[in-house]
């Protein structure tokens, strides 16, 4: 059994013998019987395991429903991975990309699993860290964010994902539209009015880009692979959909969003979904001063005030994302009818620090 993964939900369900088949055609024969397994996460792009024989690999492909223009795209996830292995080599080990829809109804792509341990709301089971061992993962992860955003952005993969200057305007009116094309109609009017401030904020105080590198945009704890031997060690990164040329303040911004400590406020703890809260880990002041110190990018707390809002906004735009699907019945998890209350309560959290 592999932690984090079940059965796999009716409504996401695959022809596991047509992956089989295409496996076989590009070199990869699965022996006797295929066990597949979803990751519980799979919030966005889906998430499963396949074991069968000696093959232990992993299968990604996009959710069902209604998606974004350009987003999900698993030929750009591939190709991410397949060119971070040396310059980065954190990344599992990529076996093939499957373009043709026909196969399961959308593209996917299959890689090998990294063997190790993921820590998702809490530590794995049987991991346990004193202070100074839960602040070495701390400043490890962060060293391994550091270490990404030093990728060569002219390796030809990396380059071709950028648009030039202005990353922080695009995306500050990219997660505007986004939050307005994902309106329900339990929305009401307070909370609108809320969102169009926050909106007007960011964009009246956008700072330029401070640099243009190689952004993961998704650096959390749960998408991490912990060495068992030293869960202190990442030996992997995960979940590359959102990877792309860009300023790493507003990486960092991101990855703070999720950061909950044990003095935030009860509701913004219930949805914590990594060990942020242990004794010894970083608070969210000290994660930005570490970060900007290793990177030679000094920020003061005003200047921060502006990426914090940010990361805050465009969690709050990605919970209001999956409601849309909840609500509107794209899809049947009632795990996800939270996402409309958590996005209220980020919207709130934002106006509230402008």
């Amino acid at each position: 059994m592999i932690e984090g993964a079940g059965p796999v939900r009716d409504e996401d369900a695959f022809d596991v013998e047509a992956v089989r088949a295409w496996l076989a055609a590009v070199g990869v024969r699965l022996v006797g019987d295929v066990d597949v397994r979803q990751f519980k996460g799979g919030a966005s792009n889906l998430t499963y395991s396949l074991r069968a024989g000696d093959a232990d690999l992993i299968l990604r492909r996009p959710p069902s429903g209604r998606k974004a223009r350009g987003a999900h795209d698993m030929g750009r996830e591939f190709r991410i991975q397949s060119a971070l292995a040396e310059p980065f080599g954190l990344v599992p080990e990529m076996v093939a990309l499957c373009t043709d829809e026909t196969v399961i109804g959308s593209e996917f792509y299959v890689m090998e699993r990294i063997e190790g341990l993921i820590p998702r709301r809490d530590l794995p089971p049987g991991v346990e860290l004193d202070e100074a061992g839960v602040r070495r993962l701390c400043t490890n992860a962060l060293d391994v964010l550091v270490a990404l955003h030093r990728v060569d952005t002219a390796i030809p993969e990396i380059a071709a994902l950028g648009k030039g200057t202005g990353y922080v305007r695009r995306q500050v009116d990219g997660w505007s539209a986004r939050f307005r094309n994902a309106h329900t109609d339990d929305i009401g009017p307070d909370r609108d009015a809320q969102g169009e401030r926050v909106m007007a904020w960011l964009a009246a105080e956008q700072p330029p880009d401070v640099a243009n590198c190689l952004i993961h945009n998704d650096f959390r704890f749960d998408n991490l692979v912990l060495d068992r031997d030293d869960p202190t060690r990442v030996i992997g990164v995960l979940d590359w959909e959102m990877a792309t040329l860009g300023d790493p303040l507003m990486d960092l911004g991101g990855t703070l969003a999720y950061w909950i400590n044990d003095d935030d406020d009860a509701f913004f703890r219930e949805f914590r979904r990594q060990p942020t809260n242990l004794p010894g880990m970083l608070s969210r002041a000290e994660v930005v001063g570490y970060y900007t110190e290793a990177m030679g990018l000094p920020v003061t707390p005003e200047q921060w005030r502006f990426y914090e809002v940010y990361g805050l906004f465009r969690l709050a735009v990605i919970a209001q994302q999956i409601y849309y699907r909840y609500f509107h019945r794209q899809t049947t998890n009632e795990a996800f009818a939270i996402f409309g209350p958590a996005a209220e309560y980020l919207v709130h959290r934002c106006d509230s620090l402008t």
